[in-house]
């Protein structure tokens, strides 16, 4: 939700896939990808962002301490980004997702966006179930 320098992205992109690599992830028994270049995560999150009420994404707490740190002023982007971080989720449909404590609330307003198109618009979108570590 900031910008960045051009450079600076593609370096950290190639550092992050080299981190992900360095972990044991085998790119023959996974999809590796750059979310960026697939539309639909944006597109989806459009359509998801429509039905999002704004009372909803004021309420995260992430938002309000995020931009109490920006001196109140906080972007779209940053408003935003859960509705687009549920996209993530339900555009591949998955059922279950690995989250930290912080990103609960997240997922949960997922889980939300999810029923609310289920019950618009018939059964679509499985309810992704946290998957917490215990740490």
């Amino acid at each position: 939700t900031m910008p960045k320098e051009p450079a600076v992205l593609r370096q950290n992109i190639l550092d992050t896939t080299a981190a992900i690599l360095a972990c044991g992830i085998d790119p023959k028994k996974c999809f590796l990808f750059r979310q960026s270049l697939v539309p639909e995560h944006a597109e989806l999150a459009w359509i998801l962002g429509c039905l999002t009420n704004m009372p909803r994404l004021l309420r995260l707490p992430q938002w309000k301490m995020k931009r109490a740190s920006q001196n109140n002023e906080g972007t779209v982007g940053l408003l935003t980004y859960p509705v687009l971080q549920a996209a993530d989720i339900l555009l591949y449909k998955s059922t279950h997702v690995p989250v930290g404590e912080d990103q609960v609330l997240h997922l949960e307003l997922a889980q939300d966006i999810a029923q609310h198109f289920n019950k618009k618009y018939g059964e679509f979108f499985p309810v992704p179930k946290a998957i917490l570590s215990e740490l």
